[in-house]
């Protein structure tokens, strides 16, 4: 048995919410369905694409508890369990492991931010309360806060720190990182256009939300690359390159959230502060999924 958490394509799932803005379980419940039978690698939950910001703790429990009971073992669980607070993320982490969590996804600081040195401290203090994996989330566009290749080898160090996110958009950096980190830590894109590119590299594959509706064609992407068809891989990330911008063509998960409910999802709105998308970038949006005909 390989002692990675998954490789391949996980997706950053959802929260579908109902019109009163509480969580749709039983939506969610088909949505997890539908990606484990096309294909998905597994499931990332309350992550920032299932708006774990404006879950509530008692919601995000929940949600966790929901995915690793409806999941049944038949793909791993990853729980989104980071916070600008630390003993908060510890006390989430082990939450989330007592739930069932295969591991959790540990987002850097934010707006609080912190140094280096602080991101060390935050992280080893995390990794020292769970029994399972801890997977970083490097993603300074969201956060202001960067882990750098020398942070990584030393947090690396930690038997329960063994991958991360990298979502920093820096490819140097990432060979640095990879570098000094040897097999002590796993690489995941943490951007869909950078699936092909950083598994290429060797990492294991991406976090994705682009597989929010395209779970198959994700796997795909990544696996090629797995298996050395380059070429392949490639290929399918130039196609759907356009798919993947579109995604993004506001605040995630907005654009992925309208996505799917044009495909036939109940995923309802986002949680405020998020707003609906402008008419003109969802009728954009609805043209881009008319052109890889994904609706009609």
């Amino acid at each position: 048995m390989s002692n990675h958490i998954f490789t391949g394509s996980g997706v950053a799932i959802v929260t579908p919410m109902n019109n009163d803005g509480s969580v749709n379980f039983d939506e969610y419940g088909r949505l997890i369905d539908f990606q484990i039978n096309n294909g998905t690698d597994a499931i990332i939950t309350c992550g920032t694409t299932g708006e774990s910001a404006t879950l509530s703790r008692e919601e995000h429990c929940q949600v966790i508890e929901y995915t690793v009971k409806k999941v049944a073992k038949r793909v791993p669980v990853v729980a989104g369990a980071g916070s600008n607070d630390t003993l908060f993320a510890k006390e989430l982490s082990v939450e989330a492991e007592k739930l069932g969590a295969d591991a959790i996804l540990s987002v850097t600081p934010y707006y609080n931010k912190t140094s280096q040195n602080g991101l060390i401290r935050h992280y080893n203090c995390i990794a020292d309360s769970v029994n399972i994996p801890v997977i970083l989330y490097n993603v300074p566009s969201r956060t202001g806060c960067n882990i750098k290749p020398e942070t990584y080898a030393e947090l690396s160090k930690h038997p329960n720190i063994v991958a991360t996110k990298e979502a920093n958009g820096d490819t140097a950096a990432l060979v640095r990182t990879m570098a000094l980190c040897g097999d002590n830590l796993d690489v995941y894109s943490g951007e869909d256009s950078q699936a092909f590119t950083i598994t290429a590299m060797g990492g294991l594959g991406v976090i994705s939300v682009f597989a929010n509706i395209c779970p198959r064609e994700s796997h795909e992407i990544v696996q090629k690359a797995l298996d050395g068809d380059f070429k392949g891989s490639f290929a399918l990330q130039k196609y759907y390159i356009e798919l993947m911008d579109a995604l993004f063509s506001d605040v995630n998960p907005i654009p992925v959230k309208a996505a799917m409910n044009l495909c036939g999802f109940n995923c309802g709105p986002c949680r405020m502060p998020l707003a609906p998308m402008s008419e003109q970038g969802f009728n954009a949006l609805k043209k881009c999924l008319i052109k890889y005909g994904i609706i009609k």
